[in-house]
């Protein structure tokens, strides 16, 4: 298949990679063209702007938010008004509901497909190709970019056929990842306090009540103290907690963990460890201890 993809970072990289080792022809676009010198040694083609992309049957977009979305659709060298009436845009940030309904309106006076198809997974899990993909649009477009998402994720969840419910479903996740990152933050801290070695303490949490990756991965960062190894920041955690808020205040539903969590995070950022992976929560938490 034809394919376009915008949006070089830490997770586009890895996940247009998989769709070449797949046997799709990529064209790819990245504001840092530097990005794109990997992809082009395994055959891609490499577009000056996101119009240079859009001579595919699916373009898939993954920059950084509301603003960089806006702007890969709509600006005077986006794909809007490039690509092709049957072609569809898979958008696979993480962004606002507005702004997807925007985009969904937009593609659908054009002719055009349009899916929202945020994932679950750090970087790692896009280099294996076992992402979870959370996907809501038309049924017909979703037939045609299934094979691209089987490329690169080990499952789909496919929501529905209204785009927005697909991101409103990444946000209430990231909700509950960095509650349970900031949860874990105040419990070693507390049980650090009490002379209990962080890694003992983590081996108790996987190994009993709470396996699994955010605890597994979270914990051991937590534990090795290992904050710059980013695989997203808090910056982030504080972008998608004021999304997820924003949605709730418009259907008069109270998120008051969320509210407090993003207060935490703010902290975060004014203690100076905005480049940090959002595990720093723990390192904020143990010196709010008395720990560091």
């Amino acid at each position: 298949m034809k394919v376009g993809f915008i949006g070089l970072g830490k997770m586009g990289v890895p996940m247009a990679s998989n769709l070449i080792d797949a046997g799709h022809e990529l064209t790819v676009y990245n504001r840092t063209a530097s990005k794109a010198e990997l992809l082009a040694t395994k055959g891609a083609a490499v577009a000056n702007n996101p119009a240079g992309v859009t001579d595919a049957e699916v373009v898939i977009s993954i920059p950084f938010g509301d603003n960089d979305v806006k702007q890969v659709v709509f600006s005077e060298d986006g794909i809007l008004a490039a690509m092709k009436p049957s072609a569809v845009h898979v958008c696979m940030s993480t962004i606002s509901i507005p702004t997807a309904e925007d985009v969904t309106a937009a593609h659908a006076d054009a002719g055009q497909g349009y899916i929202s198809a945020p994932v679950m997974g750090r970087p790692e899990a896009a280099k294996a190709a076992e992402m979870s993909i959370m996907a809501a649009g038309a049924s017909d477009a979703m037939a045609t970019v299934q094979p691209l998402f089987d490329a690169m994720g080990k499952r789909t969840f496919v929501i529905g056929e209204q785009p927005s419910q697909a991101n409103l479903i990444k946000l209430s996740m990231n909700m509950l990842l960095s509650s349970a990152v900031n949860a874990m933050a105040e419990v070693v801290a507390l049980t650090r306090k009490f002379g209990i070695e962080p890694h003992d303490f983590i081996d108790v949490i996987t190994g009993t009540a709470l396996p699994g990756p955010i605890y597994e991965t979270y914990g051991r960062i937590m534990a090795d103290e290992s904050y710059e190894a980013v695989g997203a920041p808090p910056g982030l955690v504080i972008k998608d907690l004021g999304q997820l808020i924003e949605a709730a205040n418009s259907a008069d539903v109270p998120m008051p963990i969320a509210a407090h969590m993003r207060n935490n995070f703010l902290t975060v950022l004014g203690r100076g460890y905005g480049d940090m992976d959002l595990a720093v929560v723990g390192k904020v938490m143990a010196e709010n201890a008395g720990l560091e």
